[in-house]
């Protein structure tokens, strides 16, 4: 078997561990974005982790293991949903979900040019007409009006409420993927914005031996 079949293969087994239905075709999307972002890794640098097995399981696992928990609320409000990824460096988690949504329209910003550049080349080559990425400050950008903003290790929950919250629709969520519960950073945002943690939800990612959660966030007033 070559290291493109087993990639494929692994990602199958973490994606029913973790109640995603990949299609044979998704599956090859994920495999290819691997590929390529192992290659420009080599030039640019996106990405601190080099190893291919790393990759896998910390990048695509890991993203993978939002998208049951994300598919539960980002229906509720739209046929058409809109997602913001935040500080999305190589598009984690924003490719992953464009690939497992194609019907979902997904935004990736992030202040590295190279890293955008990479987003666009990976929606080029995949053809995934709904993944866009933009080279800039969030707090710069006009309001998107998306059902859900999410980061992946963007900024303190705090720092991400105020740059990016005003790109939230009513009823949308500002969505935070952590490793432990940031107990201070849950402090901090209630006391100095009016932004409240609504759910904490513990994340397992297949194979990986360290802890997941996702922080919900909503307004007050607004949900």
């Amino acid at each position: 078997m070559t290291m493109q079949a087993e990639w494929k293969a692994g990602l199958l087994t973490a994606a029913n561990r973790l109640k995603v239905d990949l299609t044979d075709t998704q599956a090859q999307q994920l495999t290819l974005y691997l590929e390529q972002l192992q290659r420009w890794n080599r030039t640019y640098n996106l990405t601190a982790i080099r190893d291919p097995e790393q990759m896998l399981v910390q990048h695509l696992f890991d993203s993978l293991s939002v998208i049951d928990p994300l598919g539960t609320t980002l229906y509720k409000n739209t046929v058409s949903p809109t997602i913001l990824d935040v500080g999305s460096g190589a598009g984690l988690p924003g490719v992953v979900l464009a690939i497992a949504w194609p019907d979902v329209t997904v935004h990736c910003v992030d202040t590295v040019e190279k890293k955008a550049t990479f987003i666009r080349y990976v929606s080029g080559v995949l053809g995934l007409s709904n993944l866009h990425a933009h080279h800039a400050r969030i707090e710069a950008l006009p309001d998107f009006e998306a059902d859900i903003v999410i980061s992946r290790a963007f900024a303190s929950l705090l720092d991400f409420a105020t740059l990016a919250g005003r790109h939230v629709r009513d009823h949308g969520w500002l969505v935070a993927m952590k490793g432990r519960t940031p107990n201070e950073e849950i402090e901090s945002l209630e006391a100095q914005s009016t932004w409240r943690v609504n759910n904490v939800m513990p994340l397992e990612v297949p194979e990986l031996e360290a802890q997941r959660c996702l922080i919900w966030m909503n307004e007050q007033g607004t949900v």
